[in-house]
């Protein structure tokens, strides 16, 4: 086990780069390519047309700091929050049937998100190097006695 410990930063880094990557793919197009022609959609699913510039900034720039592992708990927030919407909105009113078929790609990236949010970006990361490996031990004080 003590084996699979030392993996953690690589596992992190591995988690980072597979979700910023899938992240950008999906963002990218949402930017740069046909914004317009996805605003239709945003729209049937009781959204406002212009969050897909919304969700196409979390999507391509958060997925671009995961993979530098930058203000990753942040992005990591972000998108977590961005696919619990696309669940609740998208997915969830397809009914129980249409449901277990494709709800799971976002349940997973929303987990994956929430689970960089909540540990971090690792050792191999922007993050470790400019704010170091995370909180220091409480200094110790002596009790007047």
């Amino acid at each position: 086990m003590q084996s699979l410990e030392q993996l953690k930063p690589i596992a992190l880094l591995f988690l980072r780069v597979a979700l910023g990557v899938v992240f950008i793919s999906h963002g990218y197009p949402k930017l740069f390519a046909h914004p317009k022609d996805m605003m239709p959609f945003f729209e049937h699913v009781g959204l406002p047309g212009y969050f897909v510039y919304l969700a196409g900034v979390i999507e391509f720039f958060g997925g671009s700091i995961l993979i530098l592992g930058l203000f990753t708990r942040i992005a990591g927030s972000l998108i977590a929050i961005e696919m619990c919407v696309a669940l609740w909105k998208v997915h969830f009113p397809m009914g129980p049937i249409t449901v277990t078929k494709n709800y799971e790609f976002p349940l997973v990236l929303c987990a994956a998100a929430f689970t960089l949010a909540t540990v971090g970006a690792g050792m191999i990361s922007v993050d470790h190097l400019i704010f170091g490996g995370g909180r220091k031990a409480p200094r110790k004080t002596k009790a007047i006695e």
